[in-house]
């Protein structure tokens, strides 16, 4: 799909028993709306509940992951935000999970919320090109989205303070290093390696991947249930502060934002 795509979507093609989701905003870096969320939640919960679905590539379409959230349509006084409804798949994982093997495509751009989504899946392969930034603070919030527990549980207490705090750019051999990705390959490459990988794990048993991948979620499951339980604390301490307004405003006017600390 090239970059003329006018209308962000998300959609799902079926390749035997695999779903491949395409998060196609490209035009615009893969920046992802309301709208975007939405339509990939009701997508992860049809692969879950499709049985002759066994495995899920997700592939953003075009040369970037994601620019992360588009900001004014998500904290703004014109968001048009709204809450996954309960039921469907959370897509970072936060309440309901796809209890079926996830893997996860990433290339260029890779911010924010986009990391977020790749952290809530099991499998990561990254393009060359791949480049990560959990940049929030920099724009006067911080993660929503399970960062803040999940940069823990596969990097350690230092990386994940080293790289949450200075919000800096960090390449996919780095993201190797520390485990947030699990094969990196060049452009284009790592998409075939995705769906072949994908059409390897089909040679096994569905029942006993998602039995596996069930009781290694349940290992997690206390652990994560402070994390997620402290995100709307997280929520109050930013999103009604003048620093959040000064970041939003800096990201419309493309400038570096003037914090306050209030």
């Amino acid at each position: 799909m090239n970059d003329a795509v006018k209308t962000p979507e998300v959609r799902l093609n079926r390749d035997g028993h695999v779903g491949v989701i395409t998060i196609d905003n490209s035009a615009k870096k893969n920046a992802l709306t309301p709208e975007m969320m939405q339509q990939y939640s009701l997508l992860l919960t049809e692969f879950e509940q499709d049985d002759d679905l066994w495995v899920l590539v997700v592939d953003p379409a075009g040369e970037h992951t994601t620019a992360g959230l588009d900001m004014p349509k998500f904290f703004g006084p014109a968001a048009t935000a709204k809450p996954i409804p309960e039921g469907q798949v959370d897509p970072f994982g936060l309440k309901r999970r796809t209890t079926k093997p996830v893997i996860f495509v990433v290339q260029g751009i890779t911010y924010t919320a986009g990391i977020e989504m790749m952290l809530a899946s099991d499998i990561v392969i990254a393009a060359e090109t791949a480049r990560f930034g959990q940049v929030e603070a920099k724009r006067g919030i911080a993660p929503f989205g399970g960062a803040h527990f999940r940069y823990l549980t596969r990097t350690g207490w230092g990386n994940a303070m080293y790289h949450l705090f200075l919000c800096e750019e960090f390449s996919a051999q780095r993201a190797l290093e520390m485990g947030f990705v699990q094969e990196v390959h060049p452009y284009g490459k790592h998409r075939e390696r995705a769906l072949e990988i994908a059409r390897q794990i089909c040679k096994c048993a569905p029942l006993g991947l998602r039995a596996t991948k069930i009781a290694s979620m349940k290992y997690w499951e206390a652990a994560e249930k402070v994390g997620i339980e402290s995100i709307p604390d997280i929520r109050r301490a930013v999103l009604s502060s003048e620093d959040c307004k000064e970041g939003i405003k800096s990201f419309v006017e493309r400038r570096e934002a003037n914090f306050q600390g209030r």
